[in-house]
């Protein structure tokens, strides 16, 4: 494997930071979730499934650490997602991989079927429906101090107080055993509260997939078995993610981000999106 520096904005101002190149002619484009968590958070994923091919880490304009700089212009969550779009033409053989919002942002932008060689949903959700099994789950599961950190949060939203509470959440997010793992992972993001507010506003309530993967697109949809934060029941209401092209893999003993606690069991799933790949050469 080899690290390179350099990055590349799309007119909209999505970022693109390669992160790895091996031999193989596909580029990976991983589009983290949150909103407002960064491609920082998706970084062990894309070093994890050591896919062959060219792997990218995405940050849309305003997210993350993509801010402040030329490249994004005013007012950038006007462009959300469908800017998504812009990243996919800008390589070649692009197979997008999302996690959690990351995914729903790439089913809301129906411009993606035709420009994509293959697609990986990684804890995510064909629509907005997990939220309320979500609200109901933790409301059985009560976290000490999350509630003083979401009042902070709401009375004073910025990214040290969106930081804090995300951490006083995170044993919603991993399991007893990669707590402290996802703990580290977690507390060295680069919160952007300003993204989190328009998801909230504009995106999470309302979100419908607007797409599939057609028959000749693979594609892997992939969650941890212990997923308490997104439903992955869903997918089977949708018979659409149900074809023998979609490969739908359970991870057992990990959680929403499954590549913490069983990176084995994660890099086996996309091989096997890459064998699938080959075949559609």
């Amino acid at each position: 494997m080899r690290r390179e520096d350099g990055d590349r904005w799309t007119r909209s101002g999505v970022r693109l930071r390669r992160v790895s190149e091996r031999e193989g002619r596909w580029n990976w484009l991983f589009v983290p979730g949150g909103p407002g968590l960064g491609a920082e958070s998706v970084a062990g994923l894309a070093l994890t499934v050591e896919v062959p091919g060219t792997t990218w880490l995405v940050d849309l304009p305003g997210d993350g650490s993509n801010r402040g700089v030329p490249q994004v212009p005013a007012r950038p969550y006007e462009h959300w997602p469908t800017v998504l779009a812009e990243a996919a033409r800008l390589l070649d053989d692009v197979v997008m991989v999302g996690h959690s919002t990351g995914g729903m942002f790439m089913l809301s932008c129906p411009e993606l079927e035709g420009q994509l060689t293959g697609m990986a949903l990684v804890s995510s959700a064909p629509h907005a429906g997990w939220r309320e099994t979500f609200a109901q789950w933790a409301g059985t599961h009560p976290l000490a101090g999350l509630a003083e950190a979401a009042d902070a949060y709401g009375q004073d939203p910025n990214d040290e107080t969106l930081r804090l509470l995300t951490l006083a959440a995170a044993e919603w997010n991993f399991t007893p055993e990669g707590l402290a793992a996802g703990r580290a992972l977690l507390d060295g993001l680069p919160y952007c509260h300003e993204a989190v507010a328009w998801a909230d506003a504009q995106f999470d309530a309302m979100y419908q997939a607007l797409w599939e993967p057609h028959k000749g697109l693979p594609a892997l949809v992939v969650s941890g078995a212990e997923d308490h934060v997104v439903d992955q029941g869903l997918w089977g209401d949708d018979p659409a993610f149900g074809r023998p092209h979609v490969l739908r893999r359970t991870i057992e003993g990990a959680a929403h981000f499954p590549w913490v606690e069983n990176p084995r069991a994660v890099r086996a799933a996309f091989a096997e999106l890459t064998a699938s790949l080959g075949r559609e050469s």
